[in-house]
């Protein structure tokens, strides 16, 4: 496949690593006879780590097929998550290494996430926007405080700590921004 025709989202492989493009930038020199690049911001797969590449328009890159699962959580075994397919009930196998950070964001039967699959391995997953998590521990609101929206740090049932507004308290359930990690709302 030409460096040209890679769009955002496509999977390829360069230097014996898969990576997934997440952003491309196209320039064009002024001069006679210029060739055009593009400068590929791309994050590996499994792992996410951010590499930077730039090549030519008529450069060769190797693309790979990545295909998406739509997967709900099941169990945890061991230090491995195991997710089911929503249609076919197939069970994906990820480890914590993989998983990462999304770990804390991970409920009980915890829908709308996607597995992604690489020549039938699972390699990474991809979390809903948001989740229901529950408020474990979190001080108690101020009586008398001000009328301004001051935060303050809340522990999660998951083990995960965000800052929540004031009002927020222990045992409700809020919303969880999972590319933020930032406090989305009240859940019920």
């Amino acid at each position: 496949m030409k460096a040209y025709d890679v769009k955002k989202g496509n999977v390829i492989e360069h230097n014996n690593t898969v990576y997934q493009v997440r952003d491309i930038e196209r320039s064009s020199p002024q001069g006679r006879g210029g060739n055009v690049k593009f400068r590929f911001t791309m994050y590996s797969v499994p792992g996410g780590t951010k590499f930077d590449l730039s090549v030519g328009g008529d450069d060769e890159l190797k693309e790979v097929e990545l295909s998406r699962r739509q997967a709900t959580y099941s169990y945890k075994d061991g230090d491995a998550f195991v997710f089911l397919d929503d249609e076919d009930f197939t069970p994906y196998t990820l480890d914590a290494d993989v998983v990462g950070d999304a770990a804390g964001y991970i409920v009980d039967d915890l829908s709308g996430c996607y597995v992604q699959i690489i020549d039938d391995q699972a390699v990474a997953l991809q979390l809903p926007a948001s989740v229901t998590l529950e408020v474990i521990e979190t001080p108690p609101e101020l009586k008398g405080g001000t009328a301004t929206k001051r935060p303050k740090p809340a522990k999660l049932s998951t083990g995960l700590e965000i800052m929540v507004p004031e009002y927020i308290g222990t045992g409700e359930r809020v919303l969880v921004n999972t590319v933020t990690g930032e406090f989305a709302g009240r859940a019920d």
